[in-house]
């Protein structure tokens, strides 16, 4: 309305410049041709005249335009470079190849490591690698950040209702079941005899035999593969597929595969309204991932109808996930998104950690030398559930790798209504609030100048004269998410990891081709790029296991 009133008063004006200046010398009805030809150093004026007028509002606008965002500016905090309507588009678009670095720079240039992100085609985004923010978003306000519709329309295809996608009654649901299974027993025991059978018949014969041969294997897919076994066999009680890396991947991983790289490019377009437009005209990526969500509901559907098939014939315990979610008289679809969603949680978060560790450790001959020493002082005893814990020095390379290379690099949230955050970042109904955990884990704030290094002993600390691991908070470290939707399955995916670790690093000596330093991908779950080419040595004086399983 201003903009409209600001060129209407410019048209009055003029109005009664011309007819001041022009009328003056002939009456209205008896301006002609003649008298303009008479005097035309007059109209030239006049024209140079309005020209300067019009020059004049129009810098005045775009002062008013660009006041208004200075002021939003300035009030909501640190932001990229910002222009009116396009917002920062242009930056967007020119770090789209390093988002993750370029976001973790503006974040350690702002004084509350919290910046306010407006771009043309994407709603109003704060992101933030402060404590204080993560825990009152996670937390003490949990109920007014849900994940929203905005985050569960873009996983909506793949996930569907699975526990990672849904908010309220549904979430809680889904929680309360996976909860009350996650701390039973039975299913623990389980794990540890599954995580045994695979690591003794599957992993180590198979690393064994690259020693032999010194053939060079992508220990990411190979750990990827493993994983997903542990999945399978834990969640879905069906046997494992084959680890060789050598070999075709199974269908349902390549589609697995697939659906989650376009879910994540979904994510990080610089304009939503492409993927939707491609999506409702059924072509290119959006085309593809509907066929790669097809055929993962069709294999697990199928997997599914045989478990129930083998319960009703009495050939099923309920040992996994899969039987008891059918026992507890699920319906069908909620049983398969859930299963989706399992899968997701524990095929690439342990095996992207584990990979990362390997490189670093590569990278660090002192430091793996020390966590070698550690894990065959253990294994004099039989490896187990309680024992494990045991391995500090490996939990702290643990966290560290995971600090500089988190399995998962953001995680966002919606606000249902207008708040403030603790450090006075103003949010907005409907704005995405964003937690940044691999920026956090560079911000010197919170972990000091040496935040780039790896560095597992700032996770010790000396009490009674011992050298103690200490819990650092979760909304520091929030790689297991915290408050309500922390991650249930953190321990399992600890032991899973230190089992491994432990398992190969007694055996084995890992020795990667490249010396370049890998490209972290942020998708669903981060990976490295191109994967980790890796050469397999035998150790000497290796400590044998001993296992109850021959």
């Amino acid at each position: 309305m201003q903009i409209y009133g600001h060129v209407g008063l410019y048209n009055t004006f003029a109005k009664n410049y011309l007819q001041t200046r022009l009328y003056s010398h002939h009456p209205p009805f008896s301006f002609s041709l003649h008298a303009q030809m008479a005097n035309p150093m007059s109209l030239f004026v006049l024209q140079v005249l309005s020209f300067l007028l019009f020059y004049i509002l129009l810098l005045y606008l775009f002062n008013v335009i660009l006041s208004r965002f200075r002021r939003v500016q300035e009030f909501s905090g640190h932001k990229p470079p910002t222009y009116p309507i396009i917002g920062c588009l242009i930056s967007f678009y020119k770090n789209r190849g390093r988002l993750l670095d370029w976001y973790t720079e503006l974040l350690a240039e702002s004084a509350t490591n919290t910046i306010v992100v407006h771009r043309l085609g994407a709603r109003r985004t704060i992101v933030t690698a402060n404590p204080k923010n993560v825990e009152y978003m996670l937390k003490t306000n949990f109920n007014n950040f849900p994940k929203g519709q905005p985050f569960t329309e873009i996983l909506g295809d793949f996930l569907g209702y699975g526990i990672f996608n849904v908010d309220g009654e549904l979430w809680r649901a889904q929680r309360k079941f996976a909860s009350h299974e996650f701390s039973a027993k039975s299913l623990r025991e389980f794990f540890m005899i599954t995580l045994e059978e695979e690591v003794e018949k599957g992993l180590l014969p198979i690393l064994e035999s690259l020693a032999v041969t010194a053939e060079v294997v992508d220990l990411q897919e190979l750990l990827r593969r493993f994983a997903f076994n542990m999945v399978l066999k834990v969640s879905l009680g069906i046997d494992r597929c084959c680890l060789d890396p050598s070999q075709p991947v199974p269908p349902l991983t390549r589609a697995f595969d697939e659906a989650s790289e376009i879910c994540a490019k979904r994510g990080a377009a610089p304009l939503f309204i492409v993927w939707k437009m491609k999506k409702w005209l059924g072509i290119g990526s959006e085309r593809q991932l509907k066929s790669a969500v097809e055929e993962v509901h069709r294999c697990v559907s199928e997997i599914i109808i045989n478990k129930k098939r083998m319960i009703e014939e009495g050939e099923s315990r309920s040992e996994d996930l899969l039987s008891r979610l059918i026992l507890a008289g699920h319906e069908e679809e909620v049983i398969r998104d859930m299963v989706i969603s399992f899968i997701m949680a524990g095929r690439d978060t342990t095996s992207a950690a584990m990979t990362w560790l390997f490189w670093l450790l590569s990278c660090h001959p002192d430091i793996e030398k020390e966590v070698v020493k550690e894990t065959r002082l253990l294994m004099e005893r039989m490896l187990d559930y309680d024992s494990l814990k045991e391995l500090n020095l490996l939990k702290a390379c643990l966290c560290e790798s995971m600090r500089l290379y988190p399995p998962i690099a953001w995680d966002s949230k919606h606000a249902v209504v207008s708040d403030l955050l603790p450090d006075n970042t103003p949010v907005r109904a409907g704005d995405r609030v964003t937690y940044f955990p691999y920026g956090m884990g560079r911000m010197e704030a919170l972990w000091g100048e040496d935040c780039f290094k790896f560095k597992p002993d700032r996770w010790f600390v000396e009490a009674n004269d011992r050298r103690e691991l200490q819990e650092v908070c979760p909304c520091k470290f929030p790689i297991f998410q915290a408050g309500p939707r922390v991650c249930l399955g953190k321990e399992m995916a600890f032991i899973q990891m230190k089992y491994v670790m432990a398992s190969i690093l007694d055996r084995f000596k890992i020795k990667p081709l490249s010396s370049a330093s890998p490209v972290f991908v942020p998708l669903l779950t981060a990976h490295m790029a191109g994967g980790l080419e890796v050469l397999v040595q035998k150790r000497t004086q290796t400590t044998s296991i001993n296992k109850q399983l021959n």
